[in-house]
């Protein structure tokens, strides 16, 4: 171990970000000592990687982009050999307040995974429409999974404790959704618990979202079928002690 017992490893996943990581980036370590920031580099033709740099985040830079998927595994695998026992996901555009870092950190104390839930009675943040319709069905099918009620399974605004990063090492899917839905319904069949704790979001600080309602709708249909993908996946540990039965 290189660091203090307590430190906790911000994971800021980052494609073309140049606009948004250094504040982002500054927020974080500005809030807590004890948070260290590791930006994943996805393949970004900008100049992301030297602006996080800049700001004080280690980066970590792939050869091209693989989504968030894939640099969120890279990231639990750095936190891993680096013998970090939290570690938190926080988007790079800003959307992510790093105030409430330690409030989702805190939901780690009676679960192996905690969830920043935009919907939730706290702040203003809205969807409408299919995408809304998308969010409200995934929550329920994996609350039903989770054993607990969940309103908000897409949020990336998420911890993970020792057990949870050791999961996501072992298996953290780089298909649509499988950094937010698939990887939480394979923790929950690997015996892993979830809580989820009220956060606010922030609008973007600079871009525009990827969606409109013509994606809205394709991302409501390709998130119900990524969820039955997830759900009906045969569960790894299960095969495993199939055949030693």
């Amino acid at each position: 171990m290189t660091h203090e017992p307590d430190a906790v490893l911000v994971i800021v996943p980052a494609w073309n970000e140049s606009r948004n990581v250094g504040n982002t980036v500054r927020e974080i370590i500005s809030s807590s000592a004890a948070y260290h920031v590791a930006v994943i580099d996805d393949g970004s033709v900008d100049d992301t990687g030297d602006v996080a740099r800049a700001a004080g985040a280690t980066v970590l830079r792939l050869p091209f982009n693989l989504g968030v998927g894939g640099a969120m595994r890279t990231g639990f695998t750095y936190a891993q050999r680096k013998g970090y026992r939290r570690v938190i996901q926080v988007d790079a555009d800003g959307q992510h307040n790093p105030a409430d870092i330690d409030r989702v950190l805190a939901g780690l104390e009676t679960a192996d995974i905690s969830i920043g839930a935009r919907f939730s009675d706290v702040g203003d943040y809205k969807v409408k429409g299919p995408r809304r319709w998308a969010m409200v069905v995934l929550a329920r099918i994996v609350s039903r999974v989770a054993k607990t009620s969940l309103t908000d399974v897409t949020s990336g605004f998420r911890a993970a404790n020792e057990k949870a990063i050791a999961q996501y090492v072992s298996y953290y899917p780089a298909e649509y959704l499988g950094d937010t839905l698939d990887s939480l319904v394979v923790a929950c069949h690997a015996g892993l618990s979830v809580t989820q704790v009220p956060v606010a979001m922030r609008p973007r600080a600079h871009g525009n979202p990827s969606q409109g309602p013509v994606g809205s709708t394709i991302y409501l249909a390709r998130s119900v079928m990524a969820l039955g993908l997830a759900v009906l996946r045969r569960p790894r540990h299960a095969s495993r002690s199939e055949e030693t039965a």
